[in-house]
This record gives structure tokens, sequence and C-alpha cells, in this order.
């Protein structure tokens, strides 16, 4: 009762007109960027970052809730109508998607994803709403040990679950962890990696390190692979859904949440995972299985409304822990640091007035986004027909003015560059960006911790495992890093049987 309580006052705060106006200009940008292909709602946070110095918290976190739910809307409405995903959870929606569109069903196609969106994103919001004071009430009692074992965790799941291989997310994962050395060590005031700069012994602030990865990089690896023609997208009408389209897509939009809530709430690796899994489970209970991979619907609906599910379960992980477990939740956790607030255990007691507005705005911003996309769709499409090289460009110069005005200082720029730089080679050699970002924002948080577990037992490892807690995190970890060989050894043995 104390949560549907504290839900009542945040959409007081949700609902006034300032934050309305927030919500209408996130969903609006964050479908806009989605439909961009290449720019996804990470890109479009940190881009936007900068550019909320002047909103107070509420107001810009209500923006980029909006602009977080909008851009996997997006996504999902350029895999439909071009068969290139705007962002990683809609490479999905294109394998059923477009062969949708290229029959002359794309309106349908676009309903169901809209729909989806919509149901994941309410079912997922009613399950942070329930269990996310639960979590934060149990994680006040967390220890050093506890925090330390967590972000292990979370290190060892996004580089074990992204790109092509472990090696490549490990090496993402110390580039970032080698980026959140740099400035003043935070318990002896040891100057680390600053090359004698004292621009450098603040550290590089996480903005500038999200936008270089992200934007630079994206767009440095574009201009690179630039084609002189763009793919043409195939004409839409107002999206709807006929009696039979109903039918056969209303228990995926409730089977997607079940997927995509739980998967969104640890490290997986945000919403790919969850959204192949739904995937493979529609295909699994479908009735019309030789539909699939030439336009079935339930493909649609059910990878879409788990991808809006694991948005929410996302937000669970961050509010309470303090750990982003996507690179949307990574960015936004630099924003809180941004505003001076740390998020975790005790976040809704200190700022109950945002996190509850934030979580009230989720339900307002469904809705909003069903309202404006499903009439809007036809003109989402249109904005597929900007020119690349005007796009980048625009993306290069804002990028530009938000590093700049994060400290006005031009060596913000020429580390922008460096990053992007970087960005680009870790995109010319398969690296994924997600653990390089994780390391750069809870590298340091980790460190802090490791530090004062071992302060605490007087410098024994054995102050690592001295909880339960701890030790069924790394017991979670082993079987991760162990699931390989496991796999391999069982893959064996069933063919020895056969």
């Amino acid at each position: 009762m104390d949560s549907l309580y504290s839900l009542i006052d945040g959409f007081g705060t949700a609902l006034t007109p300032m934050n309305l106006l927030w919500a209408a200009v996130g969903v609006l940008l964050g479908t806009a960027i989605g439909v961009l292909p290449g720019i996804g709602p990470a890109m479009a946070v940190a881009l936007l970052l900068p550019v909320t110095y002047g909103l107070e918290p509420t107001g810009a976190f209500i923006m980029f809730a909006g602009i977080y739910y909008g851009a996997m809307f997006g996504g999902s409405t350029t895999s439909i109508l071009l068969n290139t995903p705007g962002e990683s959870a809609a490479v999905v929606a294109a394998i059923e998607g477009n062969p949708m569109a290229k029959t002359g069903r794309g309106a349908q196609a676009l309903a169901a994803a809209a729909i989806g969106h919509f149901a994941g994103g309410m079912i997922g919001t009613i399950l942070l709403v329930v269990l996310a004071p639960t979590v934060a009430a149990l994680a006040v009692d967390i220890g050093a040990p506890d925090y330390f074992a967590l972000m292990v965790l979370a290190f060892i799941a996004v580089t074990s679950v992204l790109g092509s291989s472990r090696i490549r997310g490990l090496a993402s994962l110390l580039i970032g962890l080698t980026i959140g050395l740099v400035g003043l060590d935070q318990m002896t005031g040891q100057q680390r990696l600053t090359f004698g700069s004292l621009q450098l012994a603040d550290g590089v602030d996480v903005v500038i390190v999200a936008v270089g990865l992200f934007a630079i990089g994206e767009a440095l690896w574009v201009a690179a692979h630039l084609r002189r023609t763009t793919g043409e997208a195939i004409p839409v009408g107002r999206p709807w859904l006929g009696k039979d389209d109903v039918t056969r897509s209303w228990k995926s939009w409730l089977r997607g949440p079940l997927i995509g809530f739980p998967l969104g709430a640890i490290p997986a690796g945000g919403a790919e995972i969850p959204t192949f899994l739904s995937y493979v489970t529609e295909k699994r209970l479908s009735k019309h299985k030789e539909q699939f991979g030439k336009g079935a619907i339930e493909g649609v609906a059910g990878p879409e409304s788990a991808a809006s599910a694991s948005a929410a379960g996302t937000l669970v992980s961050m509010l309470t822990l303090g750990l982003p477990t996507t690179a949307v939740a990574a960015v936004m956790l630099a924003a809180f640091q941004q505003y001076g607030i740390q998020p975790g255990p005790l976040l809704f007691e200190r700022e109950p007035d945002l996190v509850w507005g934030l979580i009230a705005s989720l339900f307002v911003g469904m809705v909003l986004l069903l309202a404006l996309n499903l009439p809007l769709a036809p003109v989402w499409a249109k904005l597929l027909r900007i020119p690349r090289p005007y796009l980048y460009a625009g993306i290069l110069f804002f990028a530009a003015v938000g590093a700049y005005a994060v400290g006005g200082e031009a060596l913000d720029l020429v580390i922008l560059l460096v990053i992007g730089l970087i960005g680009l080679g870790m995109r010319r050699y398969g690296l994924p960006v997600l653990p390089a970002v994780i390391g750069v924002i809870l590298g340091p948080a980790a460190e802090q911790q490791l530090r004062r577990a071992l302060q605490i037992s007087d410098g024994s490892l054995t102050g690592l495992v001295n909880t339960p807690f701890s030790v069924a995190v790394y017991t979670v970890v082993l079987i991760l890093l162990a699931w390989p060989l496991l796999r391999k050894v069982i893959t064996r043995r069933r063919d020895v049987t056969v």
C-alpha cells in the first residue's frame, strides 16, 4: 500500500504541465532518433545530457525515460520498413516485420509493435512499482563485499553476453576500466594517468566518454563505410489490426514481459537476449509455424513486448542498486551523478519525489507513445529519407557542443575526439561498446568497494567472500565463466550417446 500511495504522489509530480511537456518531448525525440538507422537511445540520451544541465532533475529524467521508450519503438519502425534496426533491441523485429511489410502488411506489423511496446511497458512498470521498493529495502543491508561481488557479476555478465567473443568483451571492459582510472586516487590523492595535466586530475567526465564512444565513434564508422545510396523505405498507411491479428497477438503481448522483465533486471546485456528468447518461444508455441520467416505477426508482437518490459526491468537494478545493465542505463547513471544523486538502496528515501515521479511518468509516457506514434507512423517513415552525410554531420556538431558545455575546456574536445577514435577502433575490431561504458562508470565504484571490504578484513582476501550473498553471487559468476566449457562437454556426450 505504501508503494501505491507513493505512486499516486508520483502521478501528482508527473502530471504537472512542465513534466508532461518533457515526457512528450522525450517520446517524440526518442521515436525520431530511434527511427534513424544506427542512432540508438543510448546515443540520444548521451547527446542530450549536456543540454539538460539547466533543467531540474525530475524533468530531465522524465524526458530521458521518454527517449528510452520512444527510441525502442522507433528502432522497430526502421526494422520493419527498411530491414535496418535503429537500435540493437529491434534486430528481432526485422526477422518477421520486414517480410510482413514486403507483402503489404507493414501497417499491421507497426501496429503489433506499437501495442506490444505499450503492453510490455505497462506490465513491466507495474512490476517495477511492486518490486523496486522491496529490492531497495533488502539492498540496505548489503555491505561492501556484496556490492563488489555484484559489480564483478555485472562486469563478467556484460563481457560474456555481448560481442562475438568473450575476449573482445573483456578487452572492451579493460579499456573502460583504464579510462575510469584517470584522475586522482579517491583515497590517497595520488595522480593516475594524468600525464601531468591539471585538467585531467578530476578524471574524464562520463558524459564525454559516453558521447565519444557512442556518437563520435558511430559517426566516424558510418563515414568510413558511407554508401552513396540509401535503402528505400516501404510505404505504409495508418497502422491498424484486424480481428485475426489481435487473436494471434494478444497472448504474445502478455508472454513478452514474463521473459523481458527479469532478464532486463539482471546484467545480461539489455533487451537483445529477451527479444531473441521471446521470438524462439513464440515460434515454438505458434499454431502457424510455417509462416515464421515469411511474416508471422507473433514474431513481431512478442519480442517487442519483451523489449519494452526489459527496459522497466533495467530501471529496477539501476534505481535500487546503482547497477546499469544496458548502455542507456549506464548513461542515465552518469546523469544521476551529474546532478549529485547516487542511485542505490537509499534513493527511495532521499529522493522520493524524483523516483516516484519518474516511475509515474513511465505510465504517462506509454500512453503518449501509443497515442502519438500510431497516427504518426507514416511521418516517421519519411525521416528515413534524410541523407546520411547531413545526419551524421549534425550528430558530430551536437556532440562537440555538448562535450564543450560540460566543462568549457578546449581539452574536452581533444579528449572527445580521442575517445571517438577509440570507439571507431572498437567497432573496426568487433569490440562491444557497452562493457567500456560500464567499466568507466562502475570501475571507480568497484575499486572503492574493494578497498573498503579489504580494510574491514585487515587486508584478508576472505573479507570478499564472508557473507552468504557474496558467495551466492560469485557462484553465479563461476557458472557464467564455466558455461561454455560445460556446454561443449554436454554436446560431446550427447553426440557420443547418439
